[in-house]
This record gives C-alpha cells, sequence and structure tokens, in this order.
C-alpha cells in the first residue's frame, strides 16, 4: 500500500500514483479508515499506529452504523446555509459531518478529530477546533480549555450524543468529562442517538430530556419508549 510504504500521503499523491480521481481516493479512505487500517488526515491519510486509539473510537463507530448514517443525514437536513453548528466528539457526530460535508456557507465547532477528518476536505465549510489536551481513546480534545471555548460560542445548533438515554434521568455518559457548556452553546440542542440507547442508563447524568429542544433516534426504538419520549421533548424517527 501507497500509504503504508511512504507513512503518509496526500489525496492528490495517491490519484497521481494509481491514475484514478481524487474523489474515488477519498471513497477508498473513507472504507480504510472505517476499517480502521489509516488515519485520515486533512487532505490525506497516515499509517495507523499498532494498538492506537483509533481502532477502538471506529469499533464503537461502527456499532449501529446504519442507524447512526440514517440519525447523521436526518440532522443534517436540518443545518442550514450560513449557519453555525456546534458538533460534539461522539460517534454519532461523526456521520452528521460526513453528510454536510458537501454543504458551503457553515461553520462547524468541534472538539472531535474524527469530525475535523471528515470535513478536512470541504471547501464551504470553516471548522474551528476548541482548545485541549488530545485524548486517544475518544479520538477528540478534552479538558478546561474545551469547555471556556464552547462559553464563547453562540451557534444556530447544537448536535450532542450520549451512551443513554433513561426516560428518568435523561442523557447519561461514561465520560465525566462531557463538557455541559455544549448545552448553552446554541439556540437549538439537539441530542442524536441511536435506538440501541433508548430506555438504558450509564454511570454520569448529563441533562434532563427536556433540556433537549429535539431528540432523533431510528425506527428501532421500542414504541413504549417512544410514547413516553415524545411526552417531553419533540422527537424525529431516522428512517
Amino acid at each position: 500500500m501507497h500509504i503504508k510504504e511512504k507513512g503518509a500521503a496526500t489525496i492528490g499523491e495517491i490519484a497521481a500514483r494509481f491514475g484514478v480521481s481524487e474523489m474515488t481516493v477519498r471513497r477508498v479512505l473513507y472504507k480504510l479508515g472505517d476499517a480502521g487500517l489509516i488515519i485520515r488526515t486533512p487532505g490525506g491519510a497516515m499509517v495507523a499506529p499498532s494498538g492506537s486509539m483509533e481502532r477502538t473510537f471506529l469499533e464503537r463507530s461502527e456499532k449501529m452504523a446504519a442507524a447512526k448514517d440514517a440519525l447523521g443525514r436526518v440532522a443534517a437536513g436540518l443545518v442550514c446555509e450560513g449557519e453555525t453548528v456546534v458538533l460534539d466528539s461522539g460517534t454519532t457526530t461523526r456521520y452528521i459531518a460526513r453528510h454536510v460535508a458537501t454543504r458551503h456557507n457553515l461553520v462547524v465547532v468541534t472538539a472531535s478529530l474524527a469530525v475535523l477528518e471528515e470535513l478536512a476536505g470541504s471547501a464551504g465549510i470553516q471548522v474551528r477546533l476548541t482548545g485541549g489536551l488530545y485524548r486517544r481513546t475518544s479520538h477528540d480534545l478534552c479538558g478546561s480549555s474545551v469547555e471556556e471555548s464552547l462559553e464563547n460560542i453562540c451557534a444556530d445548533r447544537v448536535f450532542f450524543g450520549a451512551a443513554a438515554l433513561s426516560l428518568h434521568k435523561g442523557a447519561m455518559n461514561y465520560d465525566r468529562e462531557m463538557p455541559k457548556a455544549i448545552l448553552r452553546a446554541g439556540k437549538q440542542r439537539v441530542l442524536v442517538i441511536d435506538s440501541s440507547k433508548v430506555g438504558t442508563e450509564a454511570v454520569y447524568r448529563f441533562c434532563p430530556i427536556d433540556s433537549c429542544d429535539l431528540v432523533i433516534t431510528d425506527r428501532g426504538v421500542k414504541a413504549a419508549d417512544l410514547k413516553k419520549l415524545r411526552k417531553l421533548t419533540k422527537v424525529i424517527i431516522a428512517e
């Protein structure tokens, strides 16, 4: 593999080496990245270090992949030209980034390097990374700098995920460092969560359900849970 031989390569180099279009190269890099064989970088890719965190992140990202892709498409459909949006660093928001990648005149604020990788080749999108320390297990930035960066943002929409959505305790996580400033960073707060997590609990409570202006989930959600959820907030089902 060209990338393995050189350690890293740009999309243009790979396209020239094999005589294919850059779009073809991007599609191949998506597949290799999803398989954990490479790490996509702005404008190219590099070899994934053995035992690196990206494999763990990608394994989580690929769980319920079809549902997350549908969620990402529906969430992206809410975004309008000229908006500023915040994407958190969960695995589902990676799919939102993938579906907005062809848009123009957008500003995306994120602590997620996975989101950055998805949008690196998008000329019409300005990506603003928060500060923070690199966290290998989640392929993102963390710490007080993330919180401080988000406190200064007034976005149109905030999209965030959760490890669980308890109908009694609200959105929950295993990550104690999930920045709560994200809830204050946008005019609309959108929880994007696959159905396997609805009706479950995690360790840390992040926010009550009524703090979410909208919940997007998939058609796998149980009818009883959906009925209860719709009494608390607006819900969109991704088909």
